[in-house]
């Protein structure tokens, strides 16, 4: 029996595990090249179905895949994260092939990814920080919810051999590391559903049915369209849009593998590694990539990755897949994959934050701002939407939040000729209107003194609403002295007074 004591243990080994440790181990050189095979052969169907999506070549995707996964393996910020051509980029990319053709992707990536080299440089990666638990929670539920209906088509509706493969996959996946560890279940489930399905003639839907697998590798893609302002109003937005919402998914996952590994990462480095990686993949034809989160679980959770070398056999696991084993890769059913990122899907979803005893505890507006990430991502199935929108959402409860406990103390001297406020709680465009509304102003005496020693004043709204207070105060001819600002403050309502 394994004591608590020995798993921390375990935990603080694989915490710290290096690229040259791993490389003079064998036990754990195969434990994270393994996790690398069973990352590849799980990102193969999640590609060429983006591919579709965003009307490219699902081939030359795959090899953008492995451009990005080599790249991001030595450039990037978080080992064991995977990174491939995304979903959530094919989304942003389609509208603009089907309206101005496949040759735009090529400037727009390449300009996508100068944009994220650039917020990589400037370290604009430290914006995660305002991101709140109850988004990233309801970022990573509403990801589960994805790849699990995601694979659902696979599944329902199917055939009665598709059904019986489908339950193989789960006993297989579920209860063989309860006899060995020293394989990953899924790897088994991939070769012995593959095996017969081949040796017994099963007619069921495999990889080869989503896309063309042909063998050997695409060329160099050639810029096709004018470098003009023309095509630069065409490729602005959507380059935009696919720095933006790659930066999104890549930081957020990152976060995610941070806190289940217990290590640290660069998002900055991840940031401007991205960006390389995409402009890259760009020469490829393929569309942009970012990192994939049900591959990233698989590696990091199913198969125990900790280091970079379990992206980099991903990589090469590919690309032999893509070239030289494309007839094999193309047998493979995809009932297997589809169980076993169903129960990745199960394992992304933090079941914790879902208990009643859970709910109950935190506040109600933390819960809503959750559900709130969690539909719109649903609704949607765009994950950047779904974060930017409960971001919003978690903002504008905060500042109502906020606005509401600021407090004036009224205190009247003993001869009555002059009264004192003494403020409480931070002064911003939120909580100003409601300072103003705190004052007596038809019944103080002329003399009135604004303590805020507990206050600070935080922007613009909040001197104009002091100057409102005073202009107010001189209708009674009574005047009005501030006190008790810190340096800053002061200096800030110094500099604005009277001017706004």
């Amino acid at each position: 029996m394994t004591t608590p004591s020995a798993t921390h243990e375990a935990k603080h080994v694989d915490s710290e595990l290096t690229v040259t440790r791993v490389l003079r181990s064998p036990k754990l050189l195969t434990r994270e090249c393994l996790a690398g095979v069973i990352t590849a052969l799980a990102l193969i169907p999640e590609v060429i179905s983006f591919s579709v999506i965003a009307g490219v070549d699902p081939k030359v995707s795959l090899i953008a895949s492995v451009v990005l996964a080599l790249t991001l393996s030595l450039l990037g910020g978080r080992p064991a994260m995977v990174t491939a051509a995304a979903g959530s980029v094919a989304l942003v990319i389609g509208p603009m092939v089907r309206a101005h053709g496949v040759e735009y992707i090529m400037p727009a990536v390449l300009l996508g990814g100068v944009i994220q080299i650039l917020f990589g440089l400037a370290g604009l990666a430290r914006m995660m920080r305002y991101i709140p638990r109850s988004v990233m929670l309801g970022f990573v539920n509403a990801l589960g919810v994805l790849i699990f209906f995601a694979q659902v088509p696979h599944v329902w509706g199917q055939s009665l051999p598709v059904w019986l493969l489908f339950a193989l996959t789960l006993a297989i996946v579920l209860l063989l590391p309860r006899l060995l560890k020293s394989v990953p279940s899924p790897l088994v489930a991939i070769v012995v559903i593959t095996a017969i399905a081949i040796f017994c003639g099963l007619h069921v839907p495999n990889v080869g049915d989503e896309g063309p697998m042909q063998a050997g590798l695409p060329g160099l893609n050639q810029l096709a369209v004018p470098l003009n302002l023309a095509t630069l109003q065409i490729i602005w937005p959507t380059a935009i849009s696919i720095a933006l919402v790659g930066l999104m998914e890549s930081l957020l996952t990152a976060k995610l593998v941070d806190d289940l590994t217990d290590t640290p990462s660069s998002k900055r480095r991840e940031c401007w590694g991205l960006g390389v990686g995409n402009i890259l993949a760009a020469f490829y034809g393929g569309i942009a990539g970012c990192a994939m989160i049900g591959q990233t679980i698989v590696n990091v959770e199913l198969g125990k990755a900790r280091t970079r070398v379990s992206t980099v056999a991903a990589a090469l696991v590919l690309l032999l897949l893509v070239t030289g084993l494309s007839a094999l890769m193309a047998q493979i059913p995809m009932v297997v994959l589809a169980g076993i990122m169903m129960i990745v899907a199960l394992k992304t979803v933090n079941w914790h934050s879902l208990q009643p005893a859970t709910l109950k505890r935190i506040p109600l507006s933390e819960t809503v701002t959750m559900a709130l990430t969690v539909a719109a991502t649903v609704w949607t199935g765009n994950l950047a939407i779904g974060v930017v929108g409960g971001v919003l959402f978690a903002i504008l409860l905060f500042a109502r939040r906020v606005a509401h406990v600021i407090h004036a103390e009224r205190q009247l001297s003993a001869d009555g000729e002059s009264v004192r406020y003494l403020v409480r709680g931070p002064l911003f465009f939120g909580s100003s209107n409601d300072l103003f509304e705190h004052f007596d102003y038809a019944h103080d005496p002329q003399d009135v003194t604004i303590d805020l020693t507990h206050a600070q004043i935080w922007d613009a709204s909040s001197v104009a609403a002091l100057d409102a207070i005073e202009n107010r105060y001189q209708r009674y001819q009574a005047k009005v002295t501030i006190i008790g600002l810190d340096t800053r403050s002061s200096e800030f309502h110094r500099r604005l007074s009277g001017t706004l």
